[in-house]
């Protein structure tokens, strides 16, 4: 009898739900772990707001470029062999960021652990699709999604944390071990693939596969929001340590660092948003949390730190809400129009990375150049984008994709 998938509530379902969350807070967690110690970094190698969030947008941009290659080598070596050695291998590379003698090495060692975080992003939601029944995808993806928020907490507070007990270097050992140990529990409990089949491409055949998915509309126009809202999102965290350390707050890294709290709140809108998509489609929910982060930004160009804990608090739960139901409609689009689904979800991250990597650097720039207030213009006019586009989606979502060879 062939297998269908993992229902919720079965054995298997809670299986995959662990260890994809467990990835999710390693991957995500190596990711920004170094955002609150961007203006330690100014410090200990005398460089500029700019030049230290590179050693985000240069993660990004690594992982943006493996994204490329590692989803279709997995459509070829497997699902789990490349989630596992995407965990392991990154984290391994994080304990050797650690000992970086020069900020050369550690823009080559960030540069690298990128491309090796790619291989789980890149499988993550092909294995969900395979592996879990069709009734169970979305809650499965707002927990993964979840996981995606948790992570990227835990990441930033053990790097702050650590950071205010010792240095940078004790803070990205500590996130080292902390991931390392995700990716063991990862390799115990993910379950085989029953449901994967080897399909060995050549270059040809995965330029054709990525040439399909980006001739779909409605899938150009979800890569557009996730590199829209993506930028908007990671130049606020980039910046908001640099804000939260000058006056009139004047905060150490490690109070600055309790920002991060407002991530569980991003889980929960992820999981919430999974369940809201099943019932009235992802392409409703996306303009909500559009809408819901245009609001967050606005309420943050004010004074007062506890208006701004708010807007923060507001915008990430905007950005996990769009994020959730757009990555979760982008392979379920793939999937019900016979796209290969592994290149549509890569083309999405691919996506998603790119601003990140662009407006992670951008924001740098802007807050040299005209502080909060520059940055926030600049993310309020990203959003807006984000938000038409979602428009647009939800206009023609339900068309046929079209497709041609």
């Amino acid at each position: 009898m062939a297998f269908d998938g993992y229902r919720h509530g079965e054995a298997g379902f809670r299986r995959v739900s662990l260890a994809l969350f467990a990835g999710s807070l390693a991957s995500f967690g190596l990711l920004y772990c170094l955002q609150p110690l961007l203006p330690e970094f100014t410090r200990a190698f005398d460089i500029t707001p700019a030049q230290s969030t590179l050693s985000i947008s240069m993660c990004t941009a690594g992982l943006g470029v493996g994204l490329v290659f590692l989803g279709p080598l997995s459509d070829s070596i497997g699902r789990t062999r490349v989630i596992r050695w995407a965990l392991i291998g990154s984290s391994l590379l994080t304990a050797l960021c650690a000992v970086a003698p020069n900020w050369t090495f550690v823009l080559i060692m960030r540069a690298l652990t990128g491309v090796a975080l790619a291989g789980f992003p890149a499988v993550a939601m092909a294995y969900l699709r395979e592996e879990v029944h069709a009734g169970s995808h979305a809650r499965a993806t707002g927990l993964y999604v979840g996981g995606n928020a948790l992570g990227g907490l835990s990441g930033r507070l053990i790097t702050g944390g650590l950071a205010q007990l010792g240095d940078w270097h004790l803070a990205l050992i500590g996130t080292a071990v902390f991931t390392l140990a995700c990716a063991v529990l990862v390799v115990v409990v993910l379950p085989a693939s029953r449901n994967f089949h080897s399909t060995s491409r050549g270059l040809t055949e995965s330029a054709r596969a990525y040439k399909i998915v980006l001739r779909d509309p409605v899938l150009l126009g979800y890569n557009a929001i996730s590199f829209t809202v993506m930028g908007a999102f990671v130049a606020m965290f980039n910046i908001t340590g640099f804000r939260l350390e000058s006056a009139p707050y004047l905060l150490p890294v490690g109070l600055a660092g309790l920002i991060y709290l407002t991530y569980p709140i991003g889980s929960v809108a992820s999981a919430l948003a999974g369940r809201w998509s099943d019932r009235i489609g992802a392409h409703s929910i996306i303009p909500i949390g559009a809408i819901i982060a245009i609001i967050g930004t606005t309420l943050s160009f004010a004074a007062p730190l506890w208006i701004f804990v708010i807007a923060v608090t507001v915008v990430v739960i905007g950005f996990f809400v769009v994020h959730a139901a757009a990555s979760g409609a982008v392979a379920k689009r793939a999937h019900t129009n016979a796209m290969p689904v592994g290149s549509a979800s890569a083309a999405y991250l691919f996506s998603y990375y790119l601003g990140s990597s662009v407006f992670g650097t951008t924001a740098g720039t802007a807050w040299h150049a005209g502080g909060w207030s520059a940055v926030g213009w600049m993310n309020l006019a990203l959003l807006v984008v984000c938000l038409s586009i979602a428009i647009l989606i939800r206009l023609r979502a339900r068309e046929p994709a079209q497709l041609s060879s």
